[in-house]
């Protein structure tokens, strides 16, 4: 090789290389592109059937470019931002060899990509957050910023990490879409209460929860496993309620998909994959003293609770029907994963150490009567056009004696 050959095929290598872009639907996992049928579909802008769509139009094709223009915007600054976060090292675009994109749902604010970034033959995911409709755009900055309150306020892993966030206007339609770049939670899958297992046994008509798990085929969890995830969801709302100010992450709802659950050598693991709001319910008037009122903050733990337990049992069916309510095999997690996070909470200022003992010896305190009546002040605070409200109103009775009685035998 000459001198002149020797130089072009080093500044050859050294040119930056385009990067390649991939579409794929996460149900179908086949290839897409402009001569894809799909490709000029509109996408279904909400999952619930009977949810009214706003006056948007978006195609298959819309998504995906939108998708593309964010990563792409300033050199693909926030993908590789958010890589170089990931290998403590500065990352360039030139770097990023392949972006596959799948569209993972049409979730009820969000419709989530999957982001793989290949660098030197290994793949890096991400979450890409998607709000479209006027609902999502409502949330989505907000909850970027809570997402970074709350990571970087408390030392717990149990939600995402987040990375970018900013606007695409899509051409020609005058339409803007809000989107979010965050860390994706591999092997985790999202769960509802179902009752397909079954419909050829007409004599059993408990509810089971089912893992959408898209890659080894969904599956059914079993009671020790059910038992469990409750309270985990239970222990990971818990540990980021604030004892003090009274702050925590609400609303929520298993209907949506909040929590996705990994299953592994009979081990669950849970995450929170989404925080719309992080405040209080009620407003703690001993806040910007020196010390908390300790009867003050059980009182608020009671009402946090109390709402948990109400609303760790609702779903709906299959995740898109109607909606249901849990087995009573939740409440005896709800118990046991709201004591275990308050063990993990670190205790602040005048706030005891054995902060669940206390709680025990105060809610013993209540009759059931108190305690039903507490519940219904609370579902009183909740929208009463909403599908829950029902179903919580026809099983609070029975829920309330369960509670009482489980407790009591603590």
């Amino acid at each position: 090789m000459n001198h002149w050959a020797a130089i072009f095929l080093s500044l050859f290598k050294t040119m930056p290389t385009k990067t390649q872009f991939k579409h794929y639907l996460q149900h179908k996992k086949n290839l897409l592109d402009e001569n894809s049928d799909i490709w000029s579909l509109p996408i279904p802008l909400s999952r619930k059937k009977s949810q009214k769509a706003d006056e948007i139009s978006l195609t298959y094709g819309d998504y995906f470019y939108a998708v593309r223009s964010f990563l792409e915007k300033d050199e693909f600054k926030s993908i590789a931002s958010a890589i170089a976060q990931r290998l403590n090292r500065d990352i360039t675009s030139d770097e990023i060899e392949e972006i596959h994109i799948y569209l993972e749902k049409h979730g009820e604010f969000y419709h989530p990509a999957r982001i793989e970034a290949f660098i030197d033959g290994y793949c890096y995911l991400f979450v890409l957050n998607v709000a479209i409709s006027s609902a999502g755009k409502g949330f989505i900055k907000r909850e970027f910023e809570v997402l970074n309150k709350l990571n970087n306020e408390f030392s717990f892993s149990f939600i995402p990490q987040v990375y970018s966030e900013g606007e695409i206007c899509i051409k020609n339609k005058n339409v803007e879409i809000s989107m979010f770049l965050g860390e994706w939670f591999d092997g985790f899958n999202e769960f509802h209460i179902s009752r397909n297992k079954y419909k050829q046994d007409r004599t059993n008509s408990s509810t089971k929860i089912v893992v959408w798990d898209h890659e080894k085929g969904n599956f059914f969890l079993s009671d020790d496993e059910t038992l469990e995830l409750y309270s985990e969801v239970a222990m990971i709302l818990t540990c980021y309620y604030n004892v003090e100010t009274f702050e925590q992450i609400f609303p929520w709802h298993h209907a949506a998909g909040d929590f996705v659950i990994k299953l592994q050598k009979n081990n669950i693991k849970l995450k929170l994959i989404t925080v719309r709001q992080y405040a209080p319910m009620i407003k703690n008037k001993e806040a910007d003293k020196d010390h908390s009122d300790l009867s003050l903050i059980l009182e608020a733990m009671l009402i946090f609770f109390l709402n948990l337990s109400l609303r760790i049992r609702l779903d709906r069916l299959d995740g898109v029907e109607e909606t249901v309510w849990s087995d009573d095999i939740a409440v005896k997690g709800t118990i046991k994963g709201f004591l275990n996070g308050l063990s993990k909470t670190s205790s602040k200022n005048s706030i005891p150490d054995a902060l669940a003992t206390d709680f025990i010896n105060y809610i013993l305190c209540f009759t059931k009567t108190d305690l039903l009546e507490l519940c219904n002040s609370i579902v009183n605070t909740y929208n009463p056009m909403a599908s829950d409200i029902p179903v919580i109103k026809q099983n609070l009775t029975d829920h309330v004696d369960l509670l009482y009685n489980s407790i009591n035998k603590l």
